[in-house]
């Protein structure tokens, strides 16, 4: 298996570095074939031009993306969201005809995207850490849930795309993580590694399988009647 893994952290003897660092050695020491995008250490270029067209930069990013069977994406988590090198990474490698625009509009398939795309057949997993109490981003916590915070990066940028999204491997409470607690990440982290072909992805609805009116896109009346939010836009179990 060939694995991508696009890295954002600015340092490099952090949690996030170490995590990266086992996740790489336990990968090829399984046999797969690994690649890593240290963000941070390529000095990334976050801001899209006006009419840019993709550079020798972005152009290898692809050629990473179409290389690779499952893409990880790590990062901690900082205002909810990715850190802003790994989302200009996205704007940047997800260009015209690579990431979106893509396929013809009908009155049967609305392009090429949430279950197709360039990156079909791949998978994804993010890798997160945050702060924060795993409560915190509970069903009723402050924070919101996690699976709501995750849902713009999982739906949105990796399943619009054509990726399959496994459930994401979460560490809370980073400042609490001391030597035992790290064994057991990286305990938990290799299992999840060693699964990446066979774990079963988050069900999202595939966007051109008729669950969706076209050219409205939104869910029909008689799927999940009367229920809204993003929920509803995973496949009933």
């Amino acid at each position: 298996m060939n694995v991508l893994i696009v890295y954002a952290h600015p340092d490099s003897r952090s949690l996030n570095g170490a995590l990266k660092d086992y996740a790489v050695a336990h990968l090829q020491a399984a046999g797969h074939a690994v690649q890593v995008s240290d963000l941070y250490a390529m000095e990334w270029k976050t801001t899209l031009e006006a009419n840019e067209t993709p550079g020798p930069d972005v152009q290898r990013e692809q050629e990473k993306l179409l290389w690779a069977d499952t893409v990880i994406f790590q990062f901690p988590l900082w205002w909810f969201t990715m850190p802003a090198i790994m989302k200009g990474w996205v704007d940047r490698v997800y260009s015209y005809g690579f990431g979106y625009g893509i396929g013809e509009h009908s009155d049967q398939r609305w392009g090429d995207r949430y279950g197709d795309g360039t990156l079909a057949g791949k998978r994804a997993m993010l890798m997160v850490t945050t702060g924060g109490w795993e409560p915190h981003y509970s069903a009723r916590g402050i924070n919101g849930p996690i699976e709501q915070l995750l849902f713009p990066i999982h739906h949105g940028i990796l399943y619009y795309s054509g990726m399959q999204v496994l459930p994401p491997f979460l560490i809370y409470r980073t400042s609490r993580v001391d030597q035992a607690r790290f064994a057991d990440a990286c305990e938990e982290l290799g299992r999840r590694l060693d699964t990446l072909q066979a774990a079963a992805p988050i069900p999202f609805r595939r966007q051109n399988d008729g669950d969706y009116e076209i050219p409205a896109l939104t869910l029909k009346e008689h799927i999940a009647p009367g229920a809204t939010g993003m929920e509803i836009h995973l496949a009933e179990q």
